[in-house]
């Protein structure tokens, strides 16, 4: 370890509505919601990532938990500053005497605006960051199931987020057309949550649904390996008393069907506005999905049925933009004309 390394630092974030990612010395050291709890009274930060997800819904009036990124971007910007520096302090052997200063690759939406992206970059600046670098989702999650995004091909990426859903066309290292949709994995597990209410008159929080949503959430009806009904526990509207209700995969398919259905209109629109060459690429390599959305049951199956196009799931889909960043970060020189700065 030279000295230049306790100076500083290169990490690669990937900042989710859901979960943040980062990594550093080529691995991934932290992988945590992105919430924190703090104390309304001090404004002390309590918790950080899952110990904070532990708190979320079960709190007393003077602790909050506060999720600072919504749709993708920052929402909250000092819960968001508090929390990447929270994270940050997460990474193992990082010096207790003092912050080295780090260089920063940061995942951004590719729908996001100036001020957004200003946003990120002075909360990174904040957290010691010496030099900020942003890198479009999509991108980064090309980059990171492997595909040579340098190469004169096009490759459509589906990236299935918690706050947005990222559909890209991309070659020759730039975006050639884009559509950043505000469905994603909050949108299903609200669709749960509301489901659960107008049909079952029981009443259940966010991290119930998302419970429900990762046991037998499902894009299709009939699937060919159906996982078992799920008890989802909360409390009766009528009586006001907490009971259980069975659910199986077949009813969430059928809550979640509409927002599925919108996803798809944004990815026949992409495709409509691709260029014909372009067209012919993607016919014959498909279409890679990416993020915790690509982990739904039948989703690739719905979306091969509705394009007539091969859908190829990523083999790791929930870390594949941070590897990417990671590999951006790691072969700066060569993937500079992708970065936003």
């Amino acid at each position: 370890m030279g000295l230049q390394d306790w100076f500083l630092g290169e990490i690669a974030i990937d900042l989710g509505t859901a979960n943040t990612l980062i990594i550093h010395k080529d691995k991934i050291v932290v992988d945590e919601p992105s919430i924190i709890a703090i104390d309304r009274v001090s404004n002390k930060v309590l918790a950080v990532g899952k110990t904070a997800m532990q708190m979320h819904e079960k709190t007393h009036e003077n602790i909050k938990t506060i999720r600072p990124l919504k749709d993708g971007v920052i929402a909250d910007f000092t819960a968001a500053e508090q929390m990447i520096r929270g994270l940050i302090k997460m990474i193992p052997n990082s010096n207790r005497f003092f912050t080295p200063s780090y260089r920063m690759i940061i995942c951004i939406p590719s729908g996001i605006t100036e001020v957004e992206k200003r946003a990120v970059k002075d909360s990174a600046e904040h957290c010691n960051a010496r030099e900020v670098y942003m890198i479009h989702e999509p991108i980064a999650a090309a980059i990171g199931i492997g595909i040579d995004i340098q190469e004169p091909v096009g490759s459509m990426i589906v990236d299935i987020g918690g706050g947005t859903t990222e559909i890209a066309v991309i070659a020759l290292s730039g975006i050639v057309c884009e559509q950043s949709i505000k469905i994603a994995g909050d949108v299903f597990t609200k669709d749960i949550m509301d489901y659960m209410r107008r049909q079952h008159n029981l009443l259940i929080g966010e991290r119930s649904a998302e419970l429900v949503k990762i046991e037998v959430g499902s894009a299709m009806s009939e699937l060919e390996t159906p996982p078992s009904d799920y008890d989802v526990r909360g409390r009766d509207l009528m009586t006001g008393i907490p009971k259980t209700v069975k659910v199986s995969y077949s009813e969430i398919a059928f809550c979640l069907d509409k927002s599925i259905a919108k996803m798809e209109d944004g990815i026949l629109k992409t495709l409509e506005m691709s260029p014909p060459e372009l067209a012919a690429d993607i016919y014959s390599r498909g279409i890679h999905l990416t993020g915790g959305g690509a982990l739904l049951r039948g989703l690739a199956q719905r979306i091969a049925l509705k394009t007539k196009l091969p859908i190829h799931v990523a083999e790791d889909p929930l870390r594949a933009v941070v590897r990417g960043t990671g590999m951006a970060l790691k072969n700066l020189d060569v993937y500079k004309s992708v970065l936003v700065q």
